[in-house]
Formats: C-alpha cells, sequence, structure tokens
C-alpha cells in the first residue's frame, strides 16, 4: 500500500497541533496517535477510524464505510472508510470528531 500524501495533509489539518498527538508510519500509511491511544490512519485506499465498541453504527450505516479489518479478523470498534466518504469534508470531520471524543474518554497510556 503506499501513502495518500493529500489525505495525510486533510488529516493533519483537522487534527490540529494538539498536546499528545502524534504519527508515525504504520499499516501502509500514517497512523496517529493521542496520549499513546492509536486515533486514525491514513492510506492510498482508506481512512481507518477508532470509535470504539458500540459506537460504529452510525459510521457503518454509510456506503463507503466498513468494520476494519486485519486479514480475515474484524475489529469492532474500528472502520474503514473508503475515498467517497474521506474525500466528503463533512463525512471526514464528523468521523474524526468522533474519534477524538472516543479516544479522548480513554485513560493516558
Amino acid at each position: 500500500m503506499a501513502r495518500d500524501r493529500g489525505l495525510e495533509e486533510l488529516v493533519w489539518d483537522h487534527l490540529g497541533d494538539r498536546p499528545g498527538l502524534s504519527a508515525k508510519p504504520m499499516f501502509g500509511g500514517l497512523a496517529w496517535m493521542l496520549h499513546g491511544h492509536l486515533l486514525c490512519g491514513a492510506r492510498e485506499d482508506m481512512m481507518m477510524v477508532r470509535l470504539g465498541k458500540g459506537n460504529d453504527a452510525w459510521a457503518l450505516a454509510l456506503d463507503d464505510v466498513e468494520t476494519l479489518a486485519a486479514g480475515a479478523r474484524k475489529m469492532p470498534g474500528w472502520v474503514a472508510a473508503g475515498p467517497d466518504t474521506y474525500g466528503d469534508d463533512d463525512l471526514r470531520a464528523r468521523l474524526l470528531d468522533a474519534a477524538l471524543a472516543f479516544v479522548l474518554a480513554l485513560p493516558p497510556k
């Protein structure tokens, strides 16, 4: 998988310069961490977003969103948004804001 620099820039712009935020190459793209917790990721074919178990139904109702899978293993609480979703400014912002809300409620590592 290749990195998507344009998507990475959009995610950076939305997340801003907040304390505890870092990013590093992972999963064939770039992943963001907040206070040591994985928050989201971007790569050429998808934006991965951590919404938390039971918080993802609204996102999964979108046409271009599915439960993130690592091989055959589904990862409840994580969604994979395709280009139609992450390319929509409002939907991308809603997903990222929901991820921030979930991860900010977790205790720092």
